[in-house]
């Protein structure tokens, strides 16, 4: 429908010449989709914007259009309501042999961008030493659905992980590391080569975290050897190194765990990986004259940011004792993913809180002229994740969730749910069937509670809501993709070789308003792909399935006498496979069978 769209407003802009004149080529006809089916489909508004220019009637004005226009081939003959509106109506054919094209095509009528280019979505980032918390689910669910977009429309993107590997916490670690297993033992044959045993149980690293922690907080000694043990990692001593080393690799078995589970597919690239770079970032923004000395650190000074006193509000890029802090990395970041990786748009992915952090290095990088006309860096901000009291999503003791506890507990409850109405239908699944269907209903179930919501927004965390089976709600969707499935295979027939005749029929009010919606997946995935909010494509999704379900309820279908059962066949086709795509778009997968 995007391209019908577009169709009509060039055949409107056309009109519009050739009854005013050149001086009108390339005003916008303001066409919108109706908001009243009885007003037909499209609906042109620009009569009553130049009324006062042309000093005419909008009605006289919308008539002169609507006589230059030439809209046969797509719409039933044009109509003037109103004080000057020009509505339009798609013609049967044209919606007919539009669904013939998408059925034919395996992108359903979404085109790959005009111009794809190289974007880095940068998401999901936990801290190396720290367990992944709900905290991270929102970043790593809607990062990886933009990614997809993305990637669907063409683009080159660069899924990267920005973690937290770097920093005065690791001398504590390595520190305590040290005394937990003592230097020599953590050794193999006394080489350095080898590093740390592998027969090393660090166990719960973040348990391990705490102890560390403790002891920093309670023991001057442990305090100064910790400090000292950062020297030596930043210097690149080589145990010390070592031993990070293997910090870095725990925490990274453990991350990818909570990955395999989402599937989610990211490229590591931690602080540490910017290290080389923060002493010239801070030289750069030196020689552009942007910063100053503020109480022994070096800060850069911008516009419109001030602290609850009022004050300006530094951002410091490095600190008294000469150390470096994410402004620096993130800084240094934003110059090597614009000039080694060529990124265009760069989309950050967390949560609103940090919102002034990149407002403020996103500044500070233009005011040193480090960010090209062409490109470009967006924030995509989300709310938080709240409990069904209202309050921020925690256990019963008030610790933060873990990412693994959630996502156990709504597998957990998904297969309850599968087991009870197996038992109540009188159905025999086998375990394998059992597991793979309550995994992916579960899982399914967390990501689409989250995406369809509107990011910018904070949300409520409920296991009964996002596992209901009604509602705008995952399992909603994947019943709706079983049932045509079911259609299908009961249809027997073979999509793949339906032959040149076979043609899509609309007679019905249900198959219209199916028929029409299927046709504006296009225009969706390209709002998404702009705005970056994922929320429109479940809407769309959800308002899919219930429109099939009501052209399900009042069309036959395999009862139907030819030609119009293989015509609604190919309409539960095109369903389905629009249902599996946005779906997967969304990072979830479908079932033939629940």
């Amino acid at each position: 429908m995007n391209a019908t769209q577009e169709q009509l407003k060039l055949k409107l802009q056309q009109a519009l010449v050739a009854a005013f004149g050149d001086e009108y080529i390339g005003v916008d006809p303001i066409l919108e989709p109706a908001k009243n089916p009885k007003f037909g489909d499209f609906q042109a508004n620009v009569a009553l914007s130049l009324s006062k220019k042309l000093g005419m009637q909008p009605r006289a004005i919308a008539t002169a259009i609507v006589e230059k226009l030439d809209v046969s081939e797509i719409c039933e003959s044009p109509e003037i309501a109103g004080p000057g509106f020009i509505n339009l109506k798609l013609k049967t054919s044209y919606l007919e042999q539009q669904l013939k094209v998408i059925n034919s095509d395996p992108r359903l009528g979404v085109p790959k961008a005009q111009n794809p280019q190289k974007e880095i979505v940068d998401f999901s980032s936990p801290n190396i030493a720290k367990e992944m918390h709900v905290g991270h689910l929102r970043s790593t669910i809607i990062g990886d659905c933009i990614a997809r977009i993305l990637e669907f429309r063409g683009h080159e993107v660069k899924r990267l992980n920005h973690v937290g590997d770097w920093g005065t916490q690791f001398g504590m670690l390595i520190t305590h590391l040290v005394d937990t297993y003592g230097r020599k033992m953590m050794l193999m044959e006394n080489s350095l080569g080898t590093y740390l045993d592998g027969d090393i149980n660090i166990g719960d690293l973040v348990e391990f975290y705490k102890e560390a922690k403790k002891k920093f907080d309670n023991d001057e000694d442990f305090r100064e050897r910790s400090r000292e043990a950062v020297v030596s990692l930043q210097s690149g001593e080589t145990f010390t190194n070592a031993a990070w080393k293997r910090l870095c690799e725990v925490s990274r078995k453990e991350f990818q765990v909570i990955y395999d589970l989402l599937n989610v597919k990211l490229e590591e690239r931690g602080e540490s990986f910017y290290n080389p770079y923060l002493s010239k970032v801070v030289e750069d923004l030196e020689t552009a004259g942007l910063v100053e000395e503020n109480q022994g650190a070096k800060c850069v000074f911008l516009e419109g940011f001030t602290n609850r006193e009022g004050d300006p509000l530094p951002l410091i890029v490095q600190k008294t004792d000469g150390g470096y802090n994410y402004a620096t990395t993130d800084l240094a970041s934003v110059r090597y993913r614009i000039q080694e990786d060529g990124a265009k748009r760069i989309i950050y992915v967390t949560d609103v809180g940090q919102a002034t952090h990149f407002n403020q290095f996103f500044q500070a990088a233009e005011k040193a002229n480090w960010i090209p006309e062409d490109v470009e860096l967006i924030h995509v901000t989300f709310g938080l994740v709240l409990g069904e009291d209202g309050k921020k999503f925690k256990t019963r003791s008030g610790d933060t969730v873990r990412l693994k506890d959630l996502l156990d507990e709504a597998i957990s409850r998904a297969r309850k749910d599968i087991e009870n109405r197996l038992a109540k239908d009188g159905r025999e699944e086998s375990e394998e069937f059992i597991k793979n269907v309550a995994e992916v209903v579960g899982l399914s179930a967390v990501k689409y509670a989250d995406l369809s919501h509107n990011r910018t927004k904070d949300y409520v965390f409920s296991y009964d809501q996002m596992l209901a089976l009604k509602g705008n709600t995952a399992p909603y969707m994947l019943y709706a993709y079983v049932r045509t499935q079911g259609i299908s295979r009961e249809g027997n027939i073979d999509f793949d070789n339906l032959g040149e005749n076979a043609k899509v029929l609309l007679t019905e009010n249900a198959e219209f308003t199916l028929a029409k919606h299927l046709l504006q997946l296009d225009e969706i995935i390209s709002e998404v792909e702009q705005e970056l909010l994922p929320h429109r494509l479940c809407d769309y999704l959800y308002n899919l399935s219930d429109k099939f379900n009501k052209f399900y309820e009042s069309c036959q279908v395999l009862k139907s006498e030819e030609p119009t059962r293989t015509s609604r066949l190919i309409l539960c086709h095109l369903t389905a496979r629009t249902l599996k795509l946005g779906l997967d778009l969304l990072g979830i997968k479908v079932l033939e069978r629940m």
